[in-house]
């Protein structure tokens, strides 16, 4: 397998640490935290299980799963779309950070690092004349 590149690395703590953060302070009273998915299921269920997938995003990217790198571009995609219905500057944010983690995600090194050992091709010699049944 590729060496991970300092980005992703970096890129993964950061969703590791907000999302777990996050659903931590929110977990702080768990009587709570039930309440508020009992009430409003639709509206606060979401939010927890958002937090959560920053987190397994960020795992998982470090172990080189290249699902998980599409899910967090997918995941911050919505969120510029949400935060286009709220405010402007939530919106540039989100846009911002969907910009950055793209670039870096996506870039010759990290697609190397996601594909892996799986997509190296065997080196075939052309010397070699033998028939192949």
């Amino acid at each position: 397998m590729n060496k991970r590149p300092r980005s992703v690395t970096v890129i993964s703590w950061i969703f590791i640490a907000f999302g777990g953060i996050a659903l931590l302070t929110s977990l702080l009273s768990p009587v709570d935290a039930l309440r508020h998915i009992a009430d409003h299921p639709f509206e606060y269920a979401p939010i927890y299980v958002a937090r959560i997938l920053a987190v397994l995003c960020g795992v998982f990217m470090l172990y080189g799963f290249n699902w998980a790198r599409w899910l967090l571009v997918v995941w911050i995609g919505y969120h510029v779309i949400l935060s286009a219905l709220h405010s402007p500057l939530g919106l540039l944010v989100h846009s911002l950070l969907l910009a950055v983690v793209v670039y870096f995600l996506f870039r010759p090194q990290a697609s190397a690092y996601f594909r892996g050992t799986r997509a190296e091709q065997p080196q075939i010699s052309k010397t070699d004349d033998t028939p192949v049944v």
